[in-house]
C-alpha cells in the first residue's frame, strides 16, 4: 500500500492493520528458535543492525510522503538533513533518552529469548502498561484509578505464581535450568521497565511543549544496540540461514510494524491500541507452540491468563475514562499529536 494511502485509513482498516502489526511483532520468539548457531549477543547485534538499516531507508521515504500529503514541505525546508530525512532531534535530551530506552528493550528482549521460554518473556513484557501507569503517577502526577491499582496487584500475583511455580520446579529438578529462568526473567523485566521510562519521558516532554517523534528514536535505539552488542558478538558464528532469519526480524518484526503502528495510532484511540497490542502475547505463544514445539507449562498458562485478564479488564473498564487522555507525539513529518497506546 502506497504511503499516501496509509494517511487516509478508515477506522476498520486501521483495526485490521493493527492486528497485522501484532502478528509481525509476535514472530520474534518462533524465529529465534529457528536459528542454528548464532550466539546470544550476536542475535541481538544482527537484529538491531538490520532494524537500523531498514529504518534508515524507510524513514526518508515515509517522511517525504507525509510532507507531500500534508503540504508541509516548504515549512520544513529549513530543517537540517538529520531532522528533515530521519526526524533526529539532536538538541532534545528526551529524544536521546527515548533512544537509549529503545536500545535496552531491543537488547534485553532478544537476550531473554535465549534464556527462557517465549511464553515467559511475552507474559512478563505484557505488564508494561502497568509499569507506565505507576511511573506516570510518580513523575507526572497522573492519578491512578482503583481499577488500575487492582490490575497491578492482580497481574503481579499472576507473575509471582508463574515465576514461583517454575522456580520451585527448577530447584527441585536437577535437570531443570534454574539459572536460565532467573536470567531470562530478569532480562524480560528490563523491557517493560525501559518501556515505562520511555513513555513517561515522552509524556513529560510533551506536557512541557516538546514533541518527540517515536520512530526516529527507534532508529537511534537500534543504532545504540548495534554498537553496544558488536564487541560482545565476536566471534561471529551465525550461518547464512541465521542471517536471513535475523534480517527478517529487523525488517518485518521491527522496522515495518513500528512504522505501521504510527499509522494505526492516527485512527485508533489509546485503549483500542492497547487492547489490540495484547494480541502479540497470544500470537507469540501460539507460534512457538505450533512451530517450535515449545509447549507452555500449566504455570505459564494459568499465571499468564491472570496477567492478560487483569490487563484486559483494566483496558475495558477504562475505555471511556481515557478517551480524552494525553496523547503521545508519534513519528510523522507533521506536528499532529496521535496516540500510540501504552505498550513499549
Amino acid at each position: 500500500m502506497p504511503f499516501k494511502l496509509l494517511n487516509r485509513l478508515t477506522h476498520t482498516q486501521a483495526v485490521f492493520l493493527m492486528v497485522a502489526v501484532t502478528l509481525m511483532w509476535s514472530i520474534a520468539g518462533v524465529v529465534s528458535r529457528q536459528l542454528e548457531s548464532a550466539a546470544r549477543f550476536e542475535v541481538t547485534f544482527w537484529r538491531s543492525a538490520f532494524t537500523f538499516v531498514s529504518l534508515l531507508l524507510i524513514l526518508p521515504l515515509w517522511r517525504e510522503a507525509d510532507r507531500a500529503s500534508t503540504g508541509l514541505a516548504d515549512a520544513q525546508a529549513g530543517q537540517g538533513a538529520l531532522q528533515r530525512h530521519w526526524g533526529i532531534l539532536a538538541g532534545s535530551r528526551a529524544f536521546w533518552v527515548s533512544g537509549v530506552c529503545w536500545s535496552v528493550m531491543f537488547t534485553a528482549f532478544m537476550l531473554a529469548l535465549t534464556f527462557t521460554s517465549v511464553a515467559n518473556v511475552l507474559v512478563i513484557m505484557a505488564v508494561g502498561p502497568l509499569f507506565t501507569a505507576v511511573l506516570a503517577r510518580v513523575f507526572i502526577g497522573q492519578r491512578l484509578p482503583v481499577r488500575t491499582w487492582a490490575a497491578i496487584v492482580t497481574a503481579g500475583a499472576g507473575i509471582v505464581y508463574m515465576y514461583g511455580s517454575q522456580m520451585w520446579v527448577a530447584l527441585t529438578d536437577p535437570a531443570a535450568n534454574a539459572s536460565g529462568l532467573v536470567l531470562g526473567s530478569l532480562a524480560s523485566l528490563c523491557v517493560p521497565v525501559a518501556g515505562a521510562i520511555n513513555w513517561t519521558v515522552v509524556q513529560r516532554s510533551q506536557q512541557q511543549g516538546e514533541s518527540i517523534d517515536l520512530v526516529p528514536s527507534v532508529l537511534v535505539g537500534a543504532l545504540v544496540s548495534t554498537v553496544a552488542t558488536l564487541p560482545l558478538a565476536f566471534p561471529f558464528q551465525a550461518t547464512g540461514s541465521d542471517i536471513v532469519w535475523l534480517a527478517m526480524l529487523g525488517l518485518v518484526q521491527l522496522a515495518i510494524p513500528c512504522t505501521l503502528a504510527v499509522v494505526c495510532a492516527r485512527s485508533l484511540k489509546a485503549p483500542e491500541v492497547s487492547l489490540l497490542a495484547l494480541l502479540e502475547v497470544i500470537f507469540g505463544i501460539v507460534w512457538a507452540w505450533l512451530w517450535a514445539n515449545e509447549t507452555p507449562g500449566q504455570e505459564v498458562m494459568l499465571g499468564g491468563s491472570v496477567v492478560i485478564g487483569a490487563l484486559l479488564l483494566n483496558e475495558l473498564a477504562g475505555w471511556r475514562d481515557r478517551q480524552g487522555a494525553l496523547r503521545i507525539q508519534t513519528l510523522s513529518a507533521r506536528n499532529t499529536e496521535t496516540s500510540v497506546g501504552e505498550t513499549p
